[in-house]
């Protein structure tokens, strides 16, 4: 372990002076004083990645509502998973969810592991998580760095080296400043500042407990850290969607393959995604023969590694119709229920427009 320099012990415990006036009430935050719950943690922790605090915010209160354990999460179906993570975006995600909380449930009694090893043993857990859940939940001196701690560490030092390459310096940094006493206090003050006044953009540093420490406020150039290597440009890939109702007010649905993007959520029947689909022959992927009209628009979707443009196709068929063998019907009024990823929404949104 790194022992932090008296100037570093100056950083932590000015952060922590501002954190014990300025902390965040978080529906998954333990209150000054109380124990924080490994569960809520956790759960937190991964439904946060990728993720805003606003958009979390309602799926964890549905979340612990109705699994309010780890057990109880275990004990349920990865559908209904799957369905209460609609919207939340990064689908495997749910999937490990739920294989870590029937982990941590058959194999280690209910008990999450309290060292940043052993929780980087089960299903989904990885280095951030296992050091925010280590820090947070049991005070372990872990170094936590999210995107929040990498623009105020990079500021803070000026670090001139971009991203990802520095991500190492980083967080040899954070463990060095990581008190022994208050760790899962520092990783949320960390994250606080960077959330509240060291934002990407118009920072408060009048503000901020980091000022005069700050290398990057004394030079004026902290809105240019952290520096980044430049983005490569996404692919663009093509597909096309169908939507097939029936007069009783029931549509087409189908289950995507349990593995791959979007994996196990509920899709409206779909062609592949590629970059050389052409819709002269989209026709070929329909689920039913039908006579089919192309809707007027399209459907434009960003993924991690590609943007997504889709062609939305309509059609009528009989209260008779069966489904094919993939596919199964479903009342529309259900359909908000079913596990629809986002890119599914807006193609069912779109489509029930026209």
């Amino acid at each position: 372990m790194l022992n932090p320099a008296p100037s570093e012990v100056k950083y932590s415990d000015a952060l922590l002076a501002w954190y014990d006036r300025h902390r965040r009430r978080l529906p998954w935050r333990a209150l000054p004083g109380e124990k924080p719950d490994a569960y809520r943690v956790w759960l937190s922790e991964i439904m946060l990645q990728q993720t805003t605090v606003k958009t979390v915010g309602p799926y964890f209160a549905t979340f612990v509502a109705r699994w309010p354990t780890v057990r109880a999460m275990a004990g349920d179906d990865i559908e209904e998973i799957l369905k209460a993570w609609a919207g939340l975006g990064y689908y495997s995600r749910a999937r490990n969810l739920h294989a870590c909380a029937r982990f941590v449930s058959d194999r280690l009694g209910g008990r999450f592991p309290d060292t940043v090893e052993g929780l980087r043993q089960l299903p989904g857990v990885g280095a951030y998580t296992a050091a925010a859940v280590a820090a947070i939940a049991f005070n372990r001196q872990a170094a936590v760095v999210d995107g929040n701690v990498e623009r105020v560490v990079t500021r803070l030092e000026a670090i001139e080296t971009p991203l990802p390459q520095a991500k190492p310096a980083i967080a040899e940094i954070v463990q060095r400043l990581t008190p022994a006493d208050r760790p899962g206090d520092f990783a949320e003050a960390m994250m606080d500042l960077g959330a509240t006044i060291c934002t990407p953009k118009r920072p408060a540093c009048a503000l901020c407990p980091y000022m005069p420490l700050c290398r990057s406020r004394a030079a004026s150039t902290q809105e240019t850290f952290p520096r980044k290597a430049p983005k490569a440009k996404r692919p663009l890939r093509k597909g096309a969607a169908f939507w097939i109702t029936r007069p009783d007010g029931w549509v087409l649905v189908r289950k995507r393959p349990d593995k791959g993007l979007l994996g196990g959520m509920t899709e409206i029947p779909s062609s592949i995604w590629s970059e050389d689909f052409d819709n002269a022959g989209a026709l070929a992927h329909a689920p039913l023969r039908a006579n089919w009209r192309k809707l007027p628009g399209e459907v434009n979707h960003g993924f991690t590694h590609f943007e997504l443009a889709v062609t939305v196709y309509a059609a009528d068929a009989l209260v008779s119709t069966k489904a094919p063998p993939d596919c199964r019907w479903v009342r529309l009024a259900d359909l908000d229920g079913e596990a629809l990823p986002t890119v599914m929404r807006k193609i069912v949104a779109l489509a029930r427009a026209k």
